[in-house]
């Protein structure tokens, strides 16, 4: 039967995208990497800070765990720029530079002295009128909603090669649990043998022993070598994780909790492993669950 497609997201995502209005120009860039929850740091050009609380509401509608850097830059025409003279100022130095003039005696000031002053000069800006900032505000965060956009589809496709990779530890994990239960050293006749041993060893110390408690003891032993409730649980685990491979919500939080309690397991079996095979295989599946925590990380 084949699995329907996952539907992970990662943290981990790009989007670059312009636009333009008129003759002003832009760009957008958001990237996005692991955060324990939701947090966006904007920079934008002055005087545009009141494009953040629209962009950060849109962001947090479509998602819910990353660090986010969310950049905007801006072109504006140069054209549009010109010099002009600050006449009231220059008028009023005109005046004070002929009085120091009569009065010192010195020589005529020249017009260039005049100019290099602070304030006679002045860049010119173009006026922008209220309904045309507007329209260009409008049309940046739409292009701004365009970039969102291609950061989810980014995260989803970072999610898809995720997703891969966590199917392939799961299964590992799949393999090394059914290697458990089939390992020899579980058999009855197996577990009945080494404790035998263990018992013969023992008389062989001392015949003081009482062969009832002795008998009880062994009976104990083998109970607490029983790994079977892990292995149960670990079977149990791997069809929770499935489930969380094909749910539509974020699952990241879930599935980091879920590789711990994998870990709990594998750490118990190893602990009650009285055999090496068994315990080989233990330790292969705490090194493929620590793996697997590693890529959980980035999942949403």
């Amino acid at each position: 039967m084949t699995k329907p497609e996952t539907v992970l997201s990662s943290m981990t995502g790009f989007a670059r995208v312009g636009g333009h209005w008129r003759d002003v120009s832009w760009q957008w860039e958001l990237k996005s990497v692991n955060g324990k929850a939701l947090d966006m740091r904007f920079r934008l050009p002055s005087g545009f800070d009141n494009l953040e609380a629209p962009a950060r509401g849109l962001l947090q509608q479509t998602l819910k765990r990353g660090n986010l850097q969310i950049n905007l830059a801006l072109q504006t025409p140069q054209a549009g720029e010109g010099i002009r003279v600050n006449a009231q100022l220059l008028d009023q130095l005109v005046v004070l530079a002929q009085n120091l003039r009569d009065r010192l005696g010195s020589a005529p000031i020249q017009a260039e002295n005049l100019l290099a002053l602070r304030g006679v000069l002045e860049v010119a800006e173009e006026s922008v009128s209220e309904d045309d900032m507007k329209q260009r505000d409008a049309a940046i965060l739409a292009s701004f909603e365009t970039a969102a956009s291609e950061l989810v589809a980014s995260r989803q496709s970072e999610g898809k090669r995720l997703a891969t990779v966590l199917q392939s530890q799961l299964d590992r994990i799949t393999s090394l649990t059914i290697a458990a239960r089939q390992c020899p050293a579980r058999q009855p006749e197996a577990i009945r043998q080494r404790l035998a041993e263990q018992v013969a060893r023992l008389l062989e110390q001392s015949q003081s022993f009482d062969e009832q408690r002795l008998h009880q003891e062994a009976l104990l032993l083998a109970t607490r070598a029983d790994v079977q409730e892990e292995l149960d649980r670990l079977q149990s685990h791997l069809e929770a994780a499935d489930g969380l491979l094909q749910s539509h919500e974020p699952v990241g939080r879930k599935f980091d909790f879920l590789t711990q309690e994998f870990n709990r397991e594998a750490n118990t079996l190893c602990s009650k492993a009285t055999d090496k095979t068994l315990t080989s295989i233990g330790l292969d599946l705490k090194t493929v669950i620590d793996q697997l925590r590693e890529q959980v990380q980035n999942i949403e």
